[in-house]
């Protein structure tokens, strides 16, 4: 049976005034195209490219409502969750470029079916 990988993540630009939440399959080559800017729209026009947060799991239907659960969410309730991954904020993605064997973070958090917050 094949394993599925969803991705639910957050972007922001260079100062952190501007957030992003997305969903992908395959987080590394979604970075590639916000970073490249080979998609237009929002992450583009607003040069997001700094993943500064992101979960991981295998339901798509519970990253699809993960991602929502997040967008609706107060900038202050985002920032809280970024930091409980990325206290300083940094760009996790640059650490993928130093080690390429490695899996996409040593930090790892799960999407759950179930979630409160």
């Amino acid at each position: 049976m094949k394993d599925y990988n969803f991705y639910v993540y957050i972007l922001t630009n260079w100062n952190n005034e501007v957030m992003y939440i997305g969903m992908t399959n395959n987080l590394e080559r979604r970075l590639y195209e916000h970073k490249n800017k080979l998609v237009a729209g929002f992450t583009m026009k607003y040069n997001l490219n700094k993943l500064v947060y992101y979960e991981h799991g295998n339901d798509v239907h519970a990253a699809i409502a993960r991602e929502k659960e997040i967008k609706k969410w107060r900038r202050e309730k985002k920032n809280n969750l970024v930091v409980t991954m990325n206290p300083t904020w940094k760009d996790l993605s640059l650490e993928w470029e130093v080690d390429k064997d490695s899996p996409v973070s040593p930090v790892n958090p799960v999407i759950s079916k179930a979630r409160s917050d």
